[in-house]
Order: C-alpha cells, then structure tokens, then sequence
C-alpha cells in the first residue's frame, strides 16, 4: 500500500524534488547527486533517506558507492492518485 503521507511529506522539500529532478535523467551515485548542492553530507543524506522511506527513490550498492535512482513505478502511482484527487481542473460538461 502506497504510504501518500511519507511521499507528500517527502515531495514537500525543494531540494528533495530538486534531487527527483535530477534523477529523470538516470542513475547517479549519492556523490554526483550530492556535489549539486551546497550542504553538508549528512543534510544531502537525509533527504536521500526520506526519499528513500518515501520509496520514490531505490538503491544499489556497487562497492563504496551507492546509487540511486527514481523509483517510478510508484511515482506513477502518486501522480495517477493526485490526479484522481484533483482532476484535470475543468469541469465536466453535461448536456
């Protein structure tokens, strides 16, 4: 069952949606995502791991290295219950 509280929580962060951004182009290591912005390791980690516990992101360790990338699946299904949700914002014509 999608947990929506954890991922609206999670997509409420600029950075958080900065790193999903960046993660539309493909797989990239905690370390190319992190030189993108000017914080502390441990801030850049934290937004990883929430996204994480969000499941919008997935992981792979190869060595030291840990990668990251989109989780689409469920970012297809938060985007198909927010549209639900919220609809197209035009109302229906009856006739």
């Amino acid at each position: 069952m999608m947990k929506l509280n954890e991922i609206l929580r999670a997509l409420a962060d600029p950075t958080r949606r900065e790193i999903l951004q960046l993660l539309q182009g493909g797989e990239r290591t905690a370390g190319e995502l992190a030189s993108s912005f000017d914080m502390t390791r441990p801030s850049v980690s934290h937004h990883f791991s929430v996204l994480k516990d969000a499941d919008l992101v997935t992981t792979r360790r190869e060595g030291q290295q840990i990668f990251y990338s989109l989780n689409t699946t469920v970012v297809q299904d938060v985007m198909t219950r927010l549209w639900d949700l919220f609809g197209d914002g035009q109302e229906e014509v009856k006739s």
